[in-house]
């Protein structure tokens, strides 16, 4: 299916790309500079030119397009628009419209503790007030069924691999900051997690066997932050320390402090295995086995991620 991918060129987009043209999809990327151009042919895929904040730019793109894929990261008031923009376009065509969420929108204030709730696609919640209005997207997204777009959504939940998780580059943020890698509370905390190549095949069986109007997980396993932050300072050679939520803004900044670091956010995916036949590989079912990337040892300054704003308020 001729697919056009809104965020081809950042860490899920790169191996979506590499994915989908690999499993005969023809890929075009958005991309918003020229010199982004050979990065997205290098992964197999047709590079176009446009902006988000001007939908009307990347319309020729979505009449050829069969399936639009929009796994950009945004403020979520940018968001908003750029999707009820790419939505009205595509109304009454029948083509295929998948927006990525996230299982942030699930997190629960523990400040480093364990929680029990675990959400699966259909049980309700009530979402935190710095991430609630990216499930009125959602709901947008999945009413758009009703007129016309093939529309889905997808949350993944902590993504790794390949040493690309901003996540777990958080921790050695910490450990080159402070000396000693951070974790808030007793670290007992948990976000379900998934592979990044696992992750891509679900967009692969959304595009070839999704329903209109669904909502998938993707979620393959689950470990504490403390533990996480334990094996690290093991492959560092330096301490830990507990922090506590406030530390942790001046750390890293508010979102990823309140809502990431310091919560839990744990979830289960049985619409997505018992409807797309999705079934994680057995060999990446381990966070772990990803911290000893040399790209997280490496990794330069810390460049805050785009929608860290998002929790902005307390």
């Amino acid at each position: 299916m001729k697919t056009l991918l809104l965020g081809g060129t950042g860490y899920l987009g790169r191996h979506l790309t590499r994915h989908l043209v690999q499993s005969g999809h023809p890929v075009t990327s958005f991309i918003r500079r020229e010199n982004a151009a050979e990065t997205v042919r290098g992964l197999g895929a047709r590079p176009v030119l446009g902006s988000l904040a001007e939908p009307g730019s990347l319309a020729p793109s979505i009449a050829e397009a069969e399936a639009v894929i929009f796994a950009a990261q945004l403020m979520l008031d940018e968001e908003r628009r750029a999707v009820a923009a790419l939505l009205e376009q595509m109304e009454g065509t029948g083509k295929t419209f998948i927006f990525t969420s996230g299982t942030s929108i699930l997190s629960r204030a523990t400040d480093g503790d364990w929680d029990e709730n675990s959400f699966g696609e259909d049980d309700s919640f009530e979402p935190r007030r710095q991430i609630a209005p990216r499930l009125e997207i959602e709901q947008m997204v999945r009413a758009a069924a009703e007129r016309g777009v093939r529309a889905m959504c997808v949350r993944p939940s902590l993504v790794w691999g390949h040493g690309g998780s901003q996540i777990l580059r958080e921790f050695y943020h910490s450990a080159r900051s402070q000396g000693a890698v951070c974790y808030v509370g007793r670290g007992l905390n948990v976000y379900s997690s998934v592979h990044v190549d696992d992750l891509a095949d679900i967009y692969r069986l959304m595009i070839e066997r999704g329903s209109p109007g669904a909502l998938y997980h993707a979620v393959s396993g689950e470990t504490g932050f403390g533990a996480i932050a334990r094996e690290i300072a093991r492959l560092l050679g330096v301490g830990i320390r507990s922090v506590t939520v406030e530390e942790g803004c001046e750390i890293w900044d508010r979102f990823m402090s309140r809502i990431v670091l310091s919560s839990c956010s744990r979830s289960r995916a049985p619409r997505t295995r018992a409807e797309l036949g999705w079934i994680p590989s057995s060999d990446r079912l381990d966070i772990c086995s990803d911290l000893s990337h040399r790209n997280y040892i490496e990794a330069g300054d810390r460049v805050a991620p785009s929608w860290v704003g998002t929790a902005s308020a307390s």
